[in-house]
């Protein structure tokens, strides 16, 4: 829509998808099976961490006020509120941002779930994923990405679930969440400090070098 077309149907900037131009889709989002909603739980679905309203809007291509609408709809709609079966998830706002969560009422069920979950032994993926968090902490999602060659999303939820990775902050540039290892993890490999990791980090590539990987991969905006 041109900037002509949206002064004359009286939509304001902050109206728009995010707060600059829109950007456009290729397709409606109501055009798809289950329209606005069902795209708007396809997003909310692969949200590792609260999302603000705006950037929804931004990824759906809609005004925002009609996102926060819908996930009030949500919400409402897997709290049962009409009618219907109760979901073992709900939709909440935390601080400024919305996600997907496990309702409490499950929450014995979902803790016997993940506790025995960490008795399996990690994959290899997970495996070289820890080393690239204790050889070079803190780092973000992007740069283990980096080192890695790989995404490392369901990587890192599964390290963090175990108790072996904890966010320690955000990169002050990019605003990217940082991660590193904890005293579990210390526990577990029988050491003291970090300086007691075998000298492997000269061989992992300086971080110097990975400028921008976070910008590039979207992460913790």
């Amino acid at each position: 829509m041109s900037e002509d077309l949206t002064a004359t149907a009286g939509v304001d900037d902050d109206e728009r998808p995010g707060t600059g131009v829109p950007d456009e889709l290729a397709f409606d989002v109501d055009d798809l099976p289950g329209g606005a909603l069902a795209a708007l739980e396809a997003v909310l679905m692969v949200a590792d961490e609260p999302v603000p309203a705006v950037r929804l809007a931004t990824a759906l291509a809609l005004p925002t006020g009609r996102v926060e609408a819908l996930l009030h709809e949500l919400a409402a709609e897997y709290r049962a509120e009409s009618g219907g079966r109760p979901r073992g998830f709900e939709l909440r706002r935390v601080g400024e941002g919305w996600r997907i969560y496990s309702a409490p009422l499950y929450a014995d069920v979902v803790g016997r779930f993940v506790v025995d979950g960490q008795t399996a032994r990690l994959t290899q993926a997970a495996l070289e994923t820890l080393a690239v968090v204790a050889y070079r902490q803190p780092v973000t999602r992007g740069q283990v990405s980096a080192v890695r060659g790989v995404n490392v999303d369901g990587v890192m939820r599964t390290l963090t679930a175990r108790g072996l990775v904890v966010e320690t902050g955000t990169e002050p540039s990019s605003g990217a969440v940082l991660y590193g290892t904890t005293g579990y993890f210390m526990e577990r490999m029988g050491l003291a400090s970090l300086d007691e990791l075998p000298p492997l980090a000269p061989y992992l590539p300086d971080f110097d070098s990975l400028e921008g990987v976070d910008q590039s991969t979207d992460e913790g905006r």
